[in-house]
């Protein structure tokens, strides 16, 4: 068992340094069952919507969007969302590291009932990248982003990379 879960790990890994651009990343790995929204389109728009952040609370307390509600993944509890947002046809725009564990989360919301419910396209990681602001969790602007894996770290080309063995959760 040890040693398929290590090839299962290594396979992943190859898989994920051969990626050229994020584009051929969420094609690799989404179904493209949720639409987009971009992080350009996110910041200008007149309409605040929910923003959910779909990464563990251990991320989110390192960096997270402005007014994200920190809803998990291994955690996410469908019940608790529905019971905070009662009104299935809000904007909903659900984002993660990259766009991958998002998808997922909106997913679930879609088959929920949701209406308008969106992924953020590349993730807080793009964001960054886009040099827009993340907050952490004494909510105060932070150049730290959590990069969920050493791997995952190539795609987060602006701000201080934190690791999982970095993470602080009592900032």
């Amino acid at each position: 068992m040890k040693k398929i879960l290590l090839f299962i790990i290594a396979l992943v890994t190859f898989q994920l340094q051969a990626q050229e651009n994020i584009d051929e990343l969420l094609n690799e790995y989404n179904q493209n069952n949720i639409p987009y929204i971009s992080v350009k389109e996110l910041a200008k728009t007149k309409t605040k919507p929910i923003i959910l952040d779909a990464r563990e609370p251990q991320e989110y307390q390192v960096s997270h969007l402005k007014d994200a509600i920190c809803v998990g993944y291994d955690s996410f509890e469908l019940d608790a969302i529905e019971q905070q947002i009662p009104n299935k046809d809000d904007t909903i725009v659900v984002y993660c590291s990259l766009g991958i564990r998002s998808e997922v989360i909106a997913d679930k919301l879609k088959k929920a009932g949701y209406t308008n419910v969106t992924n953020l396209y590349g993730g807080i990681f793009e964001w960054k990248n886009k040099n827009y602001s993340v907050y952490n969790s004494k909510e105060q602007e932070t150049d730290s982003v959590h990069t969920f894996s050493k791997e995952w770290s190539k795609w987060l080309k602006r701000g201080q990379k934190v690791y999982p063995k970095d993470s602080i959760t009592n900032d």
